[in-house]
């Protein structure tokens, strides 16, 4: 990954520019994702965003990857503001969170295990879907039957109640052996093709009633009905119609186009922006960080 990183990203700068009809000098500053994520790939960016932010002396600005999911919305709705409940749902994590302004968060929950994104992936590999297995895995799902096949919905019932982390927290990697026990069940990966459609669509629909039933714990809570999601799993027409559905007209979903939703350069701009106007400029000695903290963060007391 750091390799491609490394061939590809000027090619990618120039690109990008000249979709935008900008000249490299021309822009106000460099913002980059400092992590989390991939050391190797994350290095590559950091490198580069420095040397350029330094060669033109423009501030550089370092972003969090997971709060620049959260400014996707805002990019196509100028509504798509605090205070809202927010659930980040992407390959490398799950979070559940209370945005009560921009740069204010409280933790509410966070998978114990793997993301959503990650088990999407997997069970798609299993099923013997093709690359990007997410959104094949919800084509797959759209011809299946969700309730031919029950799978469990992990920490659905979890926790005491909000004071309980376990209420909000997330667990996906039970659901996944689930499925690789029903697919062995059913004669294994090569001899499952009538049963994909209905094995997807049930997995599918586990996962989305567990998202969307913490997403509701979290209404509840803090009585905000306004929910934004962000990440490339937050694509998942399902996922968006649950959500929708028990929010009902008093509610509010915003979430964003599926090129904004997966990782894109536009939401970390945005992110970047905000964090300059709030006077972070990264210090030349910054770098990429795999555990990098999400600002502004704090976990919710019970």
């Amino acid at each position: 990954a750091a390799r491609a990183h490394l061939q590809k990203i000027d090619a990618v700068v120039r690109e990008a520019l000249r979709k935008a009809g900008v000249r490299l000098d021309e822009v106000d500053l460099i913002g980059v994702t400092g992590g989390p994520g991939l050391i190797g790939a994350l290095l590559v960016g950091v490198c580069w965003a420095k040397a350029t932010a330094y060669a033109l002396g423009k501030p550089l600005v370092r972003v969090h990857h997971m709060e620049a999911h959260l400014f996707g919305p805002c990019l196509e709705d100028p509504e798509a503001e605090p205070p809202f409940v927010g659930l980040l749902v992407s390959g490398g994590h799950t979070l559940l969170l209370f945005a009560e302004a921009w740069g204010r968060y409280e933790l509410l929950g966070q998978t114990r295990d793997d993301a959503a994104g990650e088990a999407f992936d997997k069970v798609a590999k299993l099923l013997g879907l093709p690359y990007p297995g997410g959104p094949r895995l919800e084509e797959a799902a759209r011809s299946g039957d969700p309730v031919r096949h029950r799978l469990p919905r992990p920490m659905l019932h979890g926790g005491q109640g909000p004071g309980d982390a376990a209420y909000y927290d997330f667990s996906f990697s039970g659901l996944k052996t689930a499925v690789v026990e029903l697919v062995g069940r059913l004669g294994g990966a090569g001899a499952i093709d009538d049963e994909i459609p209905h094995v997807a669509a049930a997995f599918q629909e586990a996962a989305v009633d567990v998202l969307a039933s913490k997403v509701m714990r979290a209404v509840e809570q803090t009585g905000c009905s306004r929910v934004l999601i962000g990440g490339g799993v937050s694509a998942n027409g399902r996922l968006q119609e649950e959500l929708q559905d028990r929010l009902g007209t008093e509610g509010r979903l915003f979430r964003a186009s599926p090129r904004l939703s997966l990782d894109n350069g536009a939401m970390v701009a945005r992110a970047a922006r905000f964090r300059y106007d709030r006077g972070e400029i990264a210090a030349p000695e910054a770098s990429a960080a795999a555990d990098f903290a999400f600002p502004g963060l704090t976990r919710r007391s019970a």
